[in-house]
């Protein structure tokens, strides 16, 4: 075994804008948050749980997140922000979120996770992990999803 992570099977690429630096000349701590939601928001529709959510009422819930920050990113670059799934449970899973920039070679300059539970919005309580969803969820991630990741 390599030892080396499994791949992001969903991945987005994002221009940096001049108007996302800070005072500090970097981009800012909050662009990254966004570009993980984009990525998380992207994984769901994926595996379509927003329509699911819209449909029955279960959906995802963001129940917490965190950035570790490698190296700063400044205008102008590229980077691929991407998300995969890890520690699935019956009510939760965590997902784990890279990005590398272009400007910098492929280097991660950032990484993160977010704990994702399974909300009923129409109860408003946490809830099961609908089945259909957790079998997606490791088709993706094994690759057997149409429209895999780049």
């Amino acid at each position: 075994m390599s030892g080396e992570a499994p791949p992001f099977p969903v991945a987005i690429v994002f221009p940096l804008h001049w108007g996302e630096m800070d005072a500090m000349r970097h981009i800012n701590n909050a662009v990254y948050f966004r570009w993980f939601e984009s990525a998380r928001i992207a994984y769901f529709e994926r595996i379509g749980w927003i329509g699911m959510r819209d449909r029955t009422g279960n959906g995802p819930i963001l129940h917490s997140t965190n950035a570790r920050f490698r190296a700063p990113l400044t205008y102008p670059d590229t980077v691929t922000v991407g998300a995969r799934v890890s520690d699935l449970q019956p009510d939760r899973f965590t997902m784990e979120y890279e990005v590398r920039s272009e400007r910098l070679e492929g280097a991660v300059a950032a990484s993160g996770s977010g704990l994702i539970v399974a909300y009923d919005y129409r109860g408003l309580a946490k809830a099961a992990l609908p089945d259909e969803i957790a079998s997606r969820i490791r088709d993706l991630e094994r690759g057997h999803l149409p429209g895999g990741g780049r």
